[in-house]
């Protein structure tokens, strides 16, 4: 039996026009897909007919597939001398446990390349009109992850230190905590009028957008589900500029 291997394809921000030429190439040659729930659904036509497509989702409060069961079906199916590829959205290796993934190919012995994805953290705000530099307004970009709340055993985060640092700040997976992140913004002394937009379902027909201050931003985006990213700086001012010139209607 001929050796499998594992691709690690990031799919991007949502729509499959944005996946990468090589990403689309491995879904093409896939004898096993294991997809989550963010990953472009168009791209899935681009896979052959006798494909096995997996369901792999980590939906909150919903269908949940533990990391370490991902992690022995890529071995399995690999093993099996299977052409395996695990399509997640964004990039995989941004809060997306792609190295997890890998280090268990490796360990195992089961040959894997990566493919990069385009990472939500950069494309989303882009596709709401905002860019997360800008000469003249700010140097760099800070992405955070919002899964847990300031002041949570399991933060790492000084926001002390990001709402003194000067840079657009992106806050993937922080829907739920997003009133804990802007208090502690504010509590450190974030300027209350500073620009912010939640950007949800980016890339998608749906894609919504909400803008405000970093004071009020978590009130006026309270009814926006996930999936959706959140940034605050000044360059979020430019949301409302690019939805004033949208010529086509976004529900």
């Amino acid at each position: 039996m001929l050796p499998g291997t594992v691709a690690l394809v990031g799919g991007g921000p949502g729509d499959a026009g944005l996946m990468t030429v090589a990403g689309r190439a491995a879904v093409e040659q896939a004898d096993v897909l294991l997809v989550d729930h963010l990953a472009p659904k168009e791209a899935l036509a681009w896979a052959r007919p006798d494909a096995l497509v997996v369901d792999v989702a980590k939906l909150p409060r919903g269908a949940f597939t533990p990391q370490e069961r991902i992690n022995d079906l890529l071995v399995e199916h690999a093993r099996s001398g299977r052409r395996v590829v695990r399509l997640k959205g964004g990039d995989g290796f941004v809060f997306g446990r792609g190295m997890e993934e890998f280090l268990a190919c490796t360990e195992a012995a089961v040959p894997v390349r990566v493919i990069p994805g385009v990472t939500s953290s950069v494309a989303v705000p882009a596709l709401g009109g905002i860019p997360v530099t800008h000469r003249g307004v700010v140097q760099g970009f800070s992405v955070i992850s919002g899964h847990v709340p300031p002041g949570h055993p399991a933060s790492t985060l000084d926001y002390g230190a990001l709402a003194r640092s000067g840079t657009t700040l992106i806050v993937l997976m922080g829907v739920a905590t997003l009133p804990e992140i802007t208090e502690a913004l504010l509590r450190n002394g974030l300027d209350p009028a500073t620009p912010a937009a939640v950007i949800a379902r980016g890339g998608h027909p749906d894609q919504q957008v909400v803008s405000g201050s970093v004071a009020d931003i978590a009130v006026r985006a309270a009814q926006v589900g996930p999936p959706a990213i959140t940034v605050i700086g000044e360059v979020a001012s430019f949301a409302a500029a690019a939805d004033a010139n949208v010529t086509e209607e976004v529900i």
